[in-house]
């Protein structure tokens, strides 16, 4: 049957297009044991989020939406007014887009015009779009005379354990980051941002990630699954006291209220995992499979006791995931993660392709890097997981309306 309201989308690619997607209803027995959790996810696609305003951009407090496209991009000029040219016109068309209107007509009224919209969005709602920009290391190094405005912290990060990165798909000099409850809507906005890129020459695409079925959860969402079956995010940052802490920036000027964003790819060897027992599972983990409890506890939200001792040591193993992770043991150091179930289909040995596309954000990209090296050292995980791409981008606060991301750096 032909159902002419394409905003149907969200149920159909959300609960049947995936066999990894999470439902777009999840009930409250599904969503975990614990009262604390949430009774239902809601998705409305008609919603829509805006792109001017005082504060962060979308896409980093903004409870995350069920897809994501991710693409970066390489600078191809050495003059500041294409990048500043782009930022504008990239800005107005986000701003457009997140409202679910296209960014020009797609039938411009001339035979052989060619359109900027490509028109795959043309119909769908909003479905809560968030486009998220981001500034590399690299736009704030000699070739645009930008080094001024280089916000204090933003580095290239440095080599940490277990990295098996791929150059290729590393690094970049500018970032996007487009989430949505429709993933045609979040695939439009990247492909026409990235013809923009093209068509003023100023900057060429460098690496692309889908994601499907977040793996973290924001203000009022259930926690979700990743690849291994495990709920990820448990402790992940939800009030805005710890955002204030540990997210939003405290550069000066044109960045304050801004964050710094790092991306990595970090593949999953499915089929090793999975001849494992659950049992072990748990203990690498430090949490139960099913509950998503940890081993000391019985709910989900339960507070872990890394104290406690069982007959053949800690209850929670010394290199437990949640152990090496948890806030207790970084002198209370927290990060906002925002990551994404991902697959690439099948590897050349005919194995699972597919890992999770992890995003944090934090007040300094250090933060992240004092985690990841005791995980990368000790991580009972690592037996199953390989970082091959990473990158490191500062977001620049929200423009007022009428303005534009990054304007201060061209006044």
């Amino acid at each position: 049957m032909d159902i002419p309201d394409s905003r149907r989308r969200g149920l159909l690619f959300g609960a049947a297009l995936s066999p990894f997607a999470a439902p777009a209803l999840v009930s409250a027995a599904q969503a975990g044991d614990d009262p604390q959790g949430p009774p239902t996810d809601q998705i409305d696609l008609t919603h829509a989020y805006p792109f001017y305003g005082p504060g962060p951009q979308a896409g980093i407090a903004t409870p995350p939406q069920r897809h994501i496209v991710y693409m970066t991009f390489d600078l191809t000029s050495t003059d500041p007014r294409d990048l500043q040219i782009l930022l504008a016109r990239w800005s107005a068309s986000i701003a457009q887009m997140m409202k679910g209107e296209p960014i020009s007509k797609v039938d411009p009224g001339r035979p052989n015009a060619g359109a900027l919209d490509t028109g795959e969005a043309l119909d769908l709602a909003p479905a809560s779009l968030s486009v998220t920009v981001g500034l590399g290391p690299g736009v704030f190094d000699d070739r645009l005379g930008l080094q001024a405005f280089r916000p204090k912290a933003l580095r290239p990060l440095k080599h940490l354990p277990g990295d098996a990165l791929l150059p290729e798909i590393s690094g970049g000099d500018l970032s996007l980051q487009a989430c949505a409850d429709d993933p045609q809507v979040a695939y439009h906005a990247v492909r026409v941002l990235a013809r923009l890129a093209k068509s003023t020459g100023t900057a060429a695409t460098r690496w692309a990630i889908m994601g499907f079925g977040r793996a973290s959860a924001g203000v009022g969402q259930s926690t979700p699954r990743n690849l291994l079956g495990f709920r990820d995010g448990t402790r992940n940052i939800v009030t805005e006291q710890d955002r204030a802490k540990f997210v939003w920036s405290d550069n000066p000027g044109w960045g304050a209220g801004g964050s710094y964003q790092v991306v990595r790819k970090i593949r999953m060897f499915i089929e090793s995992w999975d001849t494992d027992r659950v049992d072990d599972q748990n203990e690498v983990f430090g949490r139960f499979k099913v509950s998503g409890a940890p081993l000391t506890g019985t709910h989900e939200f339960d507070t872990p006791d890394f104290k406690a001792q069982g007959p053949h040591g800690p209850v929670i193993p010394a290199n437990a995931h949640m152990r090496l992770a948890a806030h207790e043991h970084h002198n209370g150091l927290k990060i906002l993660r925002r990551g994404y179930n991902y697959t690439d289909g099948i590897n050349s040995l005919g194995m699972l392709d597919a890992g999770l596309l992890f995003l944090s954000y934090q007040n300094d990209p250090h933060a992240f890097e004092t985690l990841q090296t005791r995980l990368g050292a000790s991580d009972a995980l690592n037996e199953y997981i390989s970082h091959i791409a990473s990158g490191v981008f500062f977001v620049p606060p929200a423009p007022p309306e009428g303005s534009y991301i990054g304007a201060h750096m061209f006044a």
